[in-house]
């Protein structure tokens, strides 16, 4: 019997630096990474850490922002068969320490300007060291034998129920994921795209390093500006990107005519995450970019991609998230594990190849969010229509029982868009002697309303019982890096 050859995330770098030694991999401002370079300094930055004693297996942390050097350093690590933990730039000091020593990294590879963050490990920082580094390693790719079962990385949650987990995320995971993201979103050879979302984060990765897996061109967006994003899609010519949510408000609140306001005639396809877009938000998003397709697809950092809503569909269910995704399983039950029919609420559990290994020395919390056949939940409450479109109803903690009746605050927020002063909301449920919760809805706006107005603005859309028995006004909402609203933030009064 011949085994086929394993998965590997360095195997698309190694492709690419053979079949298209000088097209463009990455860019970086001025900075531009041929892919004979990507798959050189990767092999280089892979021996250095073996010759410093790192053993395949060993974690590594990395703590970067979005920047040239990200993708060679995934890279390099693959073909030396280390782990890569990402980290997060706006953690605390303390905060990474936890994860560096959860994981047991041996060390950390580092911003200059973050450096001073990275606890007493060894620390090889960008900028002159790490240059002197890669210079005085061997250029050989190290081509350690890697299962593509195992781990390529371990991907920490944010915290929101105590401390954070690590998710094992396999090689075969995610090279799947970039051969299907490729696929689905058209980040293949020749194509162009950048990073937008932190490459730290689970999704800023997988479809940023997808591109150069795939033998794309990705370009990296230091930090978010929307202004800038437009400005980079122009000049860099980018076809397909990734947004959340939050960048199309942000765009919005710029400019009603986003392609007045830029040249965004090479762009043909946006795919959005990390929550719905709300139905007004989706069909301005669509009225102003008319000849872009418009994906929207839902996901998470243990399941990776769940469903996809196609082009074809977007606006006819606006508010959906799609079906299941390439090689995806999903049953919808209710609490006590049965199937629910078409239009009735249910959690939404899925099956794929794209799912975590489980979390890193953690088993029970592995076995509370998983089945035993393989499926894993999502925590999320979902309707499935009668054509199999799925829509996310909410999150079960994030359910409201007010009187004794479920209220889900997607619903109220969406009610909410709705109304021309209102840019976004959050609604969230506080504890209340007379209801058991009251609804609170943490409101941005775009120009001043009276709690009055958007009351009679929801008595047309909503039953009396949804309707918010207090409004705050606040300048914005707090997110994590995915873009996530931190509702635990608003509950605990975190503003």
């Amino acid at each position: 019997m011949v085994l086929p050859a394993g998965l590997s995330i360095a195997g698309g770098v190694r492709e690419f630096a053979r079949a298209t030694p000088q097209a463009v991999a990455v860019v970086d401002g001025d900075r531009r990474l041929t892919y004979a370079e990507l798959g050189d300094r990767s092999s280089r930055f892979a021996q250095a850490l073996l010759a410093r004693g790192h053993r395949p297996g060993d974690a590594v942390a990395v703590l970067l922002g979005n920047r040239l050097e990200y993708p060679e350093i995934a890279a390099g690590l693959a073909k030396a068969g280390l782990v890569m933990v990402p980290l997060n730039p706006r953690l605390t000091a303390a905060e990474i320490a936890f994860i560096v020593e959860h994981a047991g990294c041996r060390s950390v590879i580092a911003d200059e300007a973050l450096a001073v963050l990275a606890p007493d490990v060894e620390v090889l920082a960008t900028g002159d060291a790490y240059e002197d580094a890669l210079r005085r390693a061997d250029a050989a790719d190290p081509a350690v034998p890697v299962d593509e079962y195992a781990p390529f990385c371990v991907a920490y949650t944010s915290g929101t129920t105590g401390d954070p987990k690590g998710v094992q995320i396999s090689h075969r995971s995610r090279v799947l994921t970039f051969y299907a993201t490729a696929l689905e979103y058209g980040l293949g050879p020749g194509r162009r795209t950048i990073a937008v979302a932190p490459m730290y984060h689970g999704a800023g990765f997988a479809f940023a390093y997808a591109a150069v897996f795939c033998g794309g061109t990705v370009s990296m967006l230091r930090s978010f500006d929307a202004g800038g994003a437009l400005e980079m899609i122009a000049r860099e010519r980018a076809q397909s990107v990734f947004l959340v949510p939050t960048h199309a408000q942000l765009i919005r609140n710029l400019t009603e005519d986003p392609a007045a306001a830029a040249d965004l005639s090479s762009l043909d396809t946006l795919f959005f995450n990390a929550a719905a877009l709300p139905k007004a938000l989706k069909e301005w998003v669509l009225d102003a970019l008319p000849g872009v397709g418009v994906h929207e697809l839902y996901g998470s950092t243990e399941a990776g991609v769940v469903t996809n809503l196609r082009p074809p569909d977007a606006r006819r269910k606006a508010g959906s998230v799609g079906h299941p995704w390439f090689a995806t399983e999903v049953r919808v039950v209710d609490a006590d594990g049965h199937p629910v029919p078409p239009g009735e609420p249910g959690e939404l559990y899925s099956r794929s190849p794209y799912l975590m290994n489980g979390y890193l020395r953690n088993d029970e919390a592995t076995a509370a969010c998983t089945t035993p056949d393989g499926f894993l939940t999502s925590g999320d409450v979902v309707v499935v229509d009668d054509e199999g479109f799925i829509t996310i109803v909410d999150r079960t903690k994030d359910l409201i029982i007010t009187g004794g009746v479920n209220v889900y605050p997607r619903e109220v927020e969406e009610a909410l868009a709705t109304h021309p002063a209102v840019v976004e909301a959050a609604v969230v449920g506080e504890p209340d002697d007379r209801w058991g919760e009251r609804i609170v809805a943490h409101v941005v706006c775009r120009a001043e309303i009276a709690p009055a107005d958007l009351d009679a603005h929801l008595r047309t859309r909503l039953a009396g019982f949804k309707l918010p028995k207090a409004y705050l006004f606040t300048g914005s909402l707090p997110r994590n890096a995915a873009g996530k609203v931190l509702k635990r933030q608003l509950r605990s009064g975190g503003l």
